[in-house]
């Protein structure tokens, strides 16, 4: 589902939704430098709380208002509590759930411009359903995420000191194999690396059927684990950008605080 609002260009649009995603979850920095919650929103998180936002105690899973700049003026708004969480369990290894992990069921991309025919949507909220790497590979496993492997690692039982015991390729699988499992359990829509990169082949061939051309990023293409053992890896694709499409535009907080302070 997508949701148009006004035209407008990326320097001055009419509306503009900052987050980059409409459920999210915030960072907080710690006096010795690291990050309670998630990092990539440390930066969102601190531009929110100068406008006013406090939000509940600093915990790791706290979720971020929604932050709509309308006319050049900012205002934020705390999610409804119909959010829909899934935590994150295992199927074999009961002590997986006291890792408190979890994550939002919903992704909807809410930082993209929507560009038709020339024109520009600053602001066109999309929404759809998880890959489960997207999750379990990236948003949980990351070193500047959540990094949740090292923890995995140890309670595997696994030699997190030595790169030659592969634990960092056995604690992602446990994972992903977790994340996947966990949203089934819970009812919720996932798709899975394998299945997703046999679904893109088959658009393929139907579009080449149609007389149509499909490009792609190969490094989006295929997965962040186990590529080599998907259809996609072995494959080569044209680049290139077309409309109508979804296009990347700054962090509108990152612009604000440059127009404030232009040398940093």
């Amino acid at each position: 589902m997508v949701s148009v609002f006004a035209l407008g260009s990326a320097e001055k649009p009419k509306v503009r939704i900052w987050n980059r995603q409409l459920i999210g979850y915030a960072g907080y920095l710690q006096a010795d430098g690291s990050v309670l919650g998630d990092p990539s929103n440390l930066s969102f998180t601190q531009r929110i709380q100068s406008l006013g936002w406090k939000g509940p105690s600093p915990d790791r899973f706290n979720l971020l208002p929604i932050a709509i700049g309308m006319n050049g003026a900012v205002h934020w708004f705390d999610l409804p509590d119909v959010v829909l969480e899934v935590l994150i369990r295992h199927p074999r290894y009961d002590w997986f759930e006291q890792l408190g992990l979890k994550w939002f069921a919903l992704p909807a991309v809410s930082g993209m411009r929507l560009e038709i025919g020339g024109v520009s949507f600053p602001a066109a909220p999309f929404s759809g359903w998880y890959l489960g790497t997207e999750i379990g590979a990236r948003d949980l496993a990351d070193t500047d995420r959540y990094n949740a492997l090292p923890e995995i690692g140890r309670r595997l039982g696994l030699d997190t000191d030595s790169n030659r015991s592969l634990w960092k390729d056995r604690a992602l699988i446990e994972l992903n194999e977790a994340v996947l499992w966990s949203f089934d359990e819970a009812g919720v829509a996932m798709v899975d690396h394998h299945t997703v990169t046999k679904q893109f082949l088959t658009h393929e061939k139907r579009e080449k059927e149609a007389g149509r051309c499909v490009y792609a990023d190969w490094s989006w293409i295929v997965p962040p684990i186990s590529g080599a053992t998907t259809p996609v890896f072995h494959r080569t694709f044209k680049e290139r950008t077309l409309t109508p499409n979804f296009l990347a535009q700054p962090n509108r907080w990152d612009e604000e605080k440059a127009r404030r302070c232009p040398f940093g």
